[in-house]
């Protein structure tokens, strides 16, 4: 328990022992058995003496984080929910309305930095306690609001983001101190498995709650609720774990923060694939919506082809970009930037398309299934696939870093090939994009009527005159 008890309240681990015992089998470096000056990973009993935790406490802490994050995600997308009726409650129009989540997004993104210093220097169970608690308070007030105050909605949806920050910022921390390689994959995969769970969650449980409580106030009192539960989850479970010392050997010195402007210096010199993806995003976007513009002119099936095009288009050059990874960074750059656009080109577009094949009364409920989906079959499992695949080719190599390098790479380029089927998919949208978009128009316009139960009838003459009759009569 050394340093617990006379470290400050927002100070590094609350209540277990900052470093390995010399000796301990199972541990990297001088503390097991290596024969070489790499590394090695602990196994279970290894990591238990680092952490002071056992697996299945350590896998509760993650239970607890997942639950947490779930909430997030909830929260953030029970407004979406209920949009329609908070435009009714203040009377403002779609750029208001739009403004709510631009507060919340700038006040996260501009808070976001400073969580992240707080939690590189001190005790992040107590931030996510006080950010969590914060969180919840403010969504419950935003609830009681008056009609004539929708600058307070704003201002609460930008505290929001103060909660937020404070949480995903730090919790993907805890867990990379408590597994290593394979299991932190493991874990960190279960951990945003979450965000589509919950953002479907948060979009079903503000409309549900609205329509059974007849008032969307009480769709922003349920995560508050939950938000309670939370805190006490975390300040009752949750232990934080020594920084690091599950991957540094034995014989080096305990990690120490440095000021945050060495942090920002050192984090620059990584950022290149960063910058290179802002700057993609921006200019494919931008690209795609525009060639799909003027495409439109004499092709209703722009949209789905200039996605197609995007993806099949970006493939190569993200294999390529792989493939040269080892031979030329400079090449490798190159091809993730032009692939990367081409990737980015479809992103508004698929918005666009999922907005006028739906009725506007459904769309809610299928920006929902499109997040959970899209997730689902994307960044939700993906991580670990990639990762299970690198470390079955791990194993039919001789260990060294060549072999990690190759392994890798080699798992990443799948990546490219889903792109091309991605591609695939769209030219298939493309065929049948035309007839959804009209049927969709005409049922707006009130001249298409939508089949029911009821209607699963016929016309047949009967005795002389026309009469509609089930179509399972006829078949008998």
């Amino acid at each position: 328990m050394s340093g617990s008890d006379t470290a400050p309240f927002l100070s590094q681990a609350d209540d277990t022992d900052d470093g390995p015992v010399p000796g301990t089998p199972g541990l990297p470096g001088a503390l097991g058995n290596s024969k070489s000056e790499d590394p090695e990973v602990p196994d279970r009993e290894g990591l238990q003496r680092i952490t002071g935790l056992s697996p299945g406490h350590s896998a509760l802490i993650v239970a607890v984080l997942c639950y947490i994050n779930l909430l997030n995600y909830m929260d953030r997308f029970t407004v979406a929910g209920v949009l329609p009726d908070i435009e009714q409650f203040f009377d403002i129009g779609d750029s208001s309305s739009g403004l709510i989540q631009t507060v919340f997004i700038s006040s996260y993104m501009v808070l976001a930095p400073v969580f992240g210093y707080l939690g590189d220097r001190y005790n992040r169970k107590y931030l996510m306690c006080g950010g969590i608690a914060f969180w919840s308070l403010v969504t419950l007030g935003s609830s009681f609001i008056p009609r004539e105050r929708f600058w307070l909605l704003l201002l609460t949806r930008g505290l929001v983001g103060v909660g937020e920050a404070s949480y995903s910022t730090i919790a993907p921390t805890l867990i990379a101190d408590l597994f290593v390689a394979d299991q932190r994959s493991r874990m960190l995969s279960v951990f945003y498995f979450a965000i589509p769970v919950g953002s479907g969650l948060g979009y079903i449980a503000g409309s549900k709650v609205k329509d059974v409580a007849g008032d969307w106030h009480w769709a922003l009192r349920v995560t508050p609720g939950l938000g309670v539960v939370a805190v006490l989850l975390l300040f009752l479970v949750v232990r934080e774990p020594p920084r690091g010392a599950v991957e540094r050997h034995s014989d080096s010195p305990p990690l120490n923060p440095t000021s945050w402007w060495a942090d920002l210096r050192a984090l620059a010199r990584n950022l290149i694939f960063g910058l290179i993806t802002c700057l993609t995003g921006v200019l494919g976007v931008g690209l795609g919506v525009e060639i799909s513009r003027r495409l439109r002119r004499s092709n209703p099936r722009a949209d789905p082809l200039v996605c197609a095009a995007g993806l099949l288009g970006s493939a190569p050059f993200l294999f390529l970009s792989l493939a040269c990874a080892r031979g030329s960074i400079v090449a490798t750059y190159i091809f993730i930037f032009i692939g990367e656009t081409l990737l980015s080109m479809n992103w508004a577009i698929v918005a666009d398309i999922l907005l006028y094949v739906v009725i506007p009364t459904r769309r809610s409920t299928a920006e929902a299934f499109q997040i959970v989906l899209s997730h689902l079959l994307g960044d939700a499992g993906s991580p670990y696939l990639i990762g299970l695949i690198s470390d079955r080719l791990r194993r039919s190599w001789p260990p060294s870093f060549l072999s990690e390098f190759r392994a890798l790479q080699f798992s990443l380029m799948l990546c490219a090939f889903v792109g091309a089927l991605g591609g695939a998919a769209f030219l298939g949208t493309a065929i049948f994009i035309e007839g959804d978009r009209r049927r969709a128009q005409l049922h707006v316009q009130g001249l298409l009527r939508e089949a029911g139960p009821a209607d699963d009838r016929i016309v047949v003459p009967q005795r002389g005159r026309s009469t509609r009759v089930p179509v399972s009569s006829v078949l008998i």
